[in-house]
């Protein structure tokens, strides 16, 4: 049987693969599970320091298949069990995740990708909240990201009629980091996250903690959060090398590891 989700492993990161692309990479059960555990294996590696997120073939992911009617039958349940605690995971995960964004992504798969850190889309990406198109509401996180990615009055429009955004408009209204040209896509993602994997993954872990915060809090209460957190960073080793890399005029050489 082929693998749902493929994980390749490189020196520093790792980069996991939607691969049912004859469903254009759509969620079944066996999909979700396989996804949570190579999250799972990334988050108990200490060797690994950045994730990429991808999807095999013409599209990267279709959203939930329809043709899964046991997740269908209890949608509440499917939702509660699969879709919530995976958005939770990519979002708290502890080092930077990448997504790149080849074709469509549509319905829970566009809001899986803007869960992640940093998004890149192919020039030919098309992003589609398709809920309304079977009767649903915005699930995945995207009632929460898409208004503070492009403003309530955007998401509002892009939830109720369902239209396809494009990855030069995604980038141009804020929803995604860089739209790049197709064949560019693979190579600009990994060199991201080869890149991401060498800098002070324990700070950039702490700076996920203050923006999941900075969505609730209060100023005051934000400002003691980043007090607390930049002490926290301030004890690590990759602090004390990127002072000593300044003062030697170098390039600072991080280690990593968590916060």
């Amino acid at each position: 049987m082929t693998e749902s989700v493929l994980s390749e492993r490189y020196e520093s990161w790792r980069k996991l693969v939607l691969n049912r692309p004859e469903r254009l990479n759509a969620l079944d059960t066996e999909m979700h599970r396989a996804l949570r555990s190579a999250l799972d294996e990334a988050e108990a590696d200490p060797a690994c320091r950045a994730v990429l997120l991808s999807g095999a073939g013409r599209g990267f992911c279709a959203g939930q298949d329809l043709a899964d009617t046991a997740a269908l039958a209890d949608l509440e349940a499917t939702i509660a069990t699969y879709y919530n605690p995976l958005i939770r995971k990519i979002r708290a995960l502890p080092m930077p995740v990448v997504c790149a964004v080849n074709g469509i992504a549509a319905g829970a798969g566009a809001n899986i990708a803007l869960a992640c850190d940093i998004v890149l889309a192919a020039r030919s990406a098309k992003f589609i909240q398709a809920f309304v198109k079977i009767g649903l509401v915005p699930d995945s996180g995207g009632t929460f990201l898409l208004p503070r990615l492009i403003g309530e009055a955007r998401a509002r429009a892009l939830a109720m009629l369902g239209e396809p955004v494009s990855a030069e408009q995604a980038e141009a209204w804020g929803m995604i980091w860089k739209c790049v040209d197709d064949e560019k896509l693979s190579s600009e993602a990994e060199a991201l996250a080869a890149h991401l994997a060498r800098q002070p993954t324990a700070a950039i872990a702490l700076m996920k903690r203050a923006f999941a915060a900075g969505a609730r809090n209060e100023l005051d209460a934000q400002l003691a959060l980043e007090c607390d957190l930049q002490a926290e960073a301030g004890r690590t080793a990759d602090y004390a090398e990127g002072v000593r890399a300044f003062l030697e005029k170098r390039a600072p050489r991080f280690s990593g590891g968590r916060a």
